[in-house]
């Protein structure tokens, strides 16, 4: 139950960061991606502090010898770069410009009763199961 809670809280704090940021307003992200017409460097901002903070704090976590909720890390072991990593790291960019979401802030606007991020989290969703269909085969 204490894992429910911490992760709802968690999701919590991270959909008011990234309202607080207007990350979830695809416009902003979109003249994030438009480096050559009214370039919007914020997104940046965002990415660079998130990435300061998750260096930081994973310097701390590691030393760990488990989590504190789980009787584990899950860290993932593979480091190589194949065709299935580049394929959806392609389809995950073509997607994030197209529409100025990505998985988080779609999710974070869901809030909102938006009908773009209504669609773009179905699609997220379709995209997972054809790759497990594709993937078992």
């Amino acid at each position: 139950m204490k894992q429910i809670f911490v992760a709802f809280i968690s999701g919590i704090l991270f959909g008011l960061g990234l309202s607080l940021s207007q990350m979830i307003n695809p416009n902003k992200v979109i003249d994030f991606l438009n480096i050559f017409g009214n370039w919007d460097p914020s997104l940046a901002f965002v990415m660079i502090g998130a990435l300061v903070v998750a260096f930081i704090s994973f310097k701390f976590i590691l030393k760990r010898s488990t989590p504190i909720l789980e009787d584990d890390f899950h860290i993932s072991k593979r480091s190589d770069i194949n065709k299935s990593l580049l394929g959806g790291a392609a389809i995950f960019g073509i997607g994030w410009g197209m529409t100025g979401y990505c998985p988080g802030p779609a999710f974070a606007s869901l809030g909102l009763g938006n009908m773009e991020a209504i669609v773009m989290v179905l699609s997220i969703y379709a995209g997972f199961f054809t790759q497990n269909a594709l993937s078992s085969k």
